[in-house]
């Protein structure tokens, strides 16, 4: 596919700000992004890696249709801003139609209508710093919570429920979550820490991570099996059901693995913040398989899987969103409307890829223009 110019206009719309320690409700419209989408065909470079192994598991492939993604032209940028100082970090779309966000900044839970920009937020407690979400089945929302060293839950009704790590692990930096297929939330904390909470008992269970430091993205395949990146430790960990960690090293040295994502077959997407790269790691195979991310300086943060299985990279060093076709090896490249934006983490449902500008005070999506 040869470059594209996506053209549209750019309107900052001021954020309405919110008061910390109540829910606050406004209406910011939506605004269209001036966005430049090239693309790009990236050299790759594969081989089988090792792994240093504390237990073993095995993961089948699902028969999955292939599916026709759109085409870079056909796809938009859309931003909405969200209260002053939120800082919003992680996003969610919704079982409603809305978009959850963690307000890290203001230690509340967020939640945009994207139809008509209002926004409303939940505080969770004094001393919140929210970083991930995700949506459980039922529409639960789930946080992991920096601040309050603890795992919480929002409702439907927009009620809260905090479940506090053990007292003999402060501080764990909590980070991310994913469910597994027997429907425990898996957690981890960059201090050196992973763990589960069982939703239906509250009981929870903390282990301390290979090599310390580092636990950061985590993700499950369709078939429910764990793994998750470290960030110091520049591995992804494979988590067994009794709660043991598989190492597996990625071929590039102290590259950085921040975040992961499963394709519909149970391949393993890492973005490698230290390298810049995009990584796949087949289980059934052992092997690796890495492509550079477009631009002088890449900084691959976020990675998110698609319904399309495309695959969706956030680059701060580009200030850009990346989406890698992985049967053609091509990038598309998607501005991003702020600048810096820093976008820390990728979510999407079918026709929409939404990620926070942390630095801009917005969401943005990427999905099929009117």
């Amino acid at each position: 596919m040869g470059p594209v110019l996506l053209a549209a206009v750019l309107v900052f719309t001021a954020c309405v700000g919110t008061e910390f320690g109540s829910v606050d409700e406004s209406t910011v419209p939506p605004t269209t992004a001036a966005v430049v989408a090239s693309s790009i065909t990236a050299p790759s470079t594969t081989e089988a890696a090792g792994a240093s192994t504390t237990s073993s598991s095995t993961t089948s492939t699902p028969e999955t249709e292939v599916l026709q993604s759109f085409p870079a032209s056909a796809l938009e940028v859309v931003a909405f801003p969200v209260p002053a100082g939120s800082r919003p970090h992680d996003v969610a779309p919704a079982a409603d139609g809305g978009v959850w966000y963690t307000a890290q900044g203001s230690g509340e839970l967020g939640w945009l209508d994207p139809e008509s920009g209002e926004t409303r937020h939940i505080p969770l407690g004094a001393g919140s710093r929210p970083h991930g979400v995700i949506v459980g089945d039922d529409g639960t929302a789930w946080v992991t919570d920096g601040g309050l060293n603890a795992i919480v839950s929002v409702d439907a009704d927009d009620q809260v429920v905090v479940y506090p790590l053990p007292a003999d692990r402060p501080d764990a930096n909590l980070n991310t979550a994913a469910f597994d297929g027997a429907g425990l939330l898996w957690f981890t904390g960059q201090n050196g820490i992973y763990g589960s909470l069982d939703p239906t008992t509250g009981d929870m269970e903390v282990f301390d991570a290979p090599l310390g430091r580092g636990p950061y993205g985590i993700a499950a395949t369709p078939l429910g099996t764990v793994y998750f990146a470290s960030l110091a430790g520049s591995y992804v960990g494979l988590i067994a059901p009794d709660g043991s960690v598989t190492v597996l090293d990625p071929p590039t040295p102290g590259q950085g693995a921040r975040r992961v994502w499963s394709d519909s077959a149970g391949s393993i997407w890492v973005s490698e913040w230290n390298s810049g790269q995009l990584s796949r790691y087949v289980p059934d195979t052992g092997q690796w398989t890495t492509w550079p991310l477009p631009g002088d300086s890449p900084s691959a943060y976020a990675v998110y899987v698609d319904e399309f299985d495309d695959v969706w990279v956030s680059d701060f060093g580009g200030n850009a969103m990346h989406r890698f076709g992985p049967s053609t090896e091509t990038f598309d490249t998607f501005d991003l409307p702020s600048d810096p934006s820093n976008v820390r983490q990728i979510l999407g449902r079918p026709g929409e890829v939404w990620g926070a500008e942390s630095a801009a005070d917005q969401l943005v999506v990427i999905r099929a223009r009117s």
